[in-house]
């Protein structure tokens, strides 16, 4: 069975209350056996326009990613990043 993946480009304007989405939605993470590869760090763009922040994450199958993105446990956390910045999710299957 393939993994999925949540790959994730925001633009965080508040840092702290950021901070705060991205603790909460460990307890999501954790529950459809997330494993973040990519959080952050060092990127450079090199076509399109690209974001400062990219994150993928990880997880046993495309139906835990869905899982972990469509969860009460997540929508809980999403609450807390209101005002923070701006995000684009995306699910997708792994090979």
């Amino acid at each position: 069975m393939p993994k999925g993946y949540v790959i994730a480009h925001a633009t965080v304007t508040n840092p702290e209350k950021w901070a705060e989405y991205v603790a909460k939605s460990k307890i999501a993470l954790d529950k459809y056996e997330g494993k973040p590869i990519v959080r952050g760090g060092q990127s450079q763009v090199m076509e399109g326009n690209g974001t400062a922040r990219n994150v993928v994450l990880e997880f046993p199958s495309y139906e835990h990613a869905k899982g972990y993105a469509t969860s009460p446990e997540y929508a809980e956390a999403k609450a807390l990043r209101q005002g923070a910045g701006t995000i684009d999710i995306t699910i997708v299957e792994g090979v």
